[in-house]
């Protein structure tokens, strides 16, 4: 779309799109709320398309409040890898016959499949949960869904 600035009324509106031939460092203080969210829990990205060109990864972490549960979601076509930093979240699926708990602490890794319902819970009553998350996808996938849906026999 051309914009008319007084000076260039031909020259069209361009994003800067993040140089892809370069290390990027991303500081603790640079990541951002702004990607896909659910309810009960804070997601902030560190690495994504938007933030340096990143063609097949999302990665970033999300905090769970004490005494707190996540809507129930899926990420749609993404793999989701998921480090422990801190607390003891637990990650909740339903195996098509009854639903399945994972307690993690720190230093646990959790994968998720892609399209799997689940939720994440943070039961302590005064500490945070922090994690890592890697994605197969340039950016967060996120969709919420109003219940836990079961597993089904093609999964």
């Amino acid at each position: 779309m051309a914009t008319a600035d007084g000076f260039h009324p031909d020259f069209a509106e361009t994003t800067q799109q993040p140089a892809t031939n370069r290390v990027h460092h991303i500081k603790a203080s640079e990541i951002n709320s702004d990607t896909a969210q659910s309810e009960g829990l804070r997601r902030f990205a560190a690495l994504s398309g938007r933030s340096v060109g990143a063609e097949k990864l999302w990665m970033g972490e999300t905090h769970a409040s004490p005494e707190s549960a996540s809507a129930n979601h899926h990420h749609g076509d993404s793999e989701t890898a998921i480090y422990v930093r801190s607390g003891n979240p637990e990650f909740v699926f339903h195996d098509g016959v009854q639903e399945v708990r994972i307690k993690a602490q720190p230093g646990d890794y959790v994968f998720i499949p892609p399209y799997l319902p689940h939720r994440e819970e943070n039961p302590d009553p005064d500490n945070t949960a922090e994690v890592v998350i890697a994605r197969s996808s340039q950016e967060a996938i996120v969709v919420n869904l109003p219940e836990l849906y079961p597993l089904s026999a093609s999964q």
